[in-house]
C-alpha cells in the first residue's frame, strides 16, 4: 500500500487540525464539565498543540489500523491498492462498522464490478455529508488511478 498517497488522499479529506476538534463543527472540542481534554501522558490537548510530526505518526497509525481491519474481508484483499484505499477512505469517514452497512457496494467490490462500485459510492445520502470526497472516492474505485 501506498501510504504516503493513502495519507494524501485522506489529509485532503479530513480537517487536518494541530489540536482537539469537534468533528461536526470543526471548533474546539470542549468538555462539558468545563475541565481539560487529556490524552497520553498527561498532556493537555486543548492548550498544547499536536506536532508536525506527531498529526504524521497519528495518521499512519490510524491508516494502519483501519487496512488491518478490512484485510478480514475477502473483497477488500482482492482488490488493487487504489480501490483499497478509496475503502479506507470511507472508513475512515463512517468507521469500519459503518462501512459494512453498504451491502450492494461490497457485493459489487466482491465481483470487481468498477462500475457498480462507482456507482454506489455515488450515494446520494452520503454525497450530502461529504460532497467531493464521495467524487473522488467513486473515481478511484472506476479507474483505479489515485486522485490528483
Amino acid at each position: 500500500m501506498d501510504k504516503v498517497k493513502v495519507a494524501a488522499m485522506l489529509t485532503a479529506a479530513e480537517k487536518k487540525m494541530p489540536h482537539v476538534y469537534d468533528d461536526s463543527t470543526g471548533g474546539p472540542a470542549v468538555l462539558a464539565s468545563g475541565g481539560n481534554i487529556t490524552g497520553g501522558v498527561g498532556r493537555n490537548m486543548s492548550a498544547v498543540p499536536f506536532s508536525e510530526d506527531e498529526i504524521a505518526l497519528m495518521l499512519s497509525n490510524d491508516i494502519d489500523r483501519v487496512h488491518a481491519a478490512l484485510l478480514a474481508f475477502a473483497w477488500y484483499v482482492s482488490l488493487d491498492e487504489v480501490r483499497q484505499a478509496g475503502f479506507i477512505n470511507m472508513a475512515f469517514n463512517m468507521g469500519v462498522a459503518g462501512l459494512l452497512h453498504w451491502p450492494h457496494l461490497i457485493a459489487a467490490a466482491s465481483k470487481l464490478d468498477y462500475e457498480q462500485m462507482h456507482y454506489e459510492a455515488l450515494d446520494p445520502h452520503w454525497m450530502s455529508q461529504v460532497h467531493n470526497r464521495a467524487e473522488v472516492v467513486a473515481d478511484m474505485f472506476l479507474t483505479g488511478e489515485w486522485p490528483s
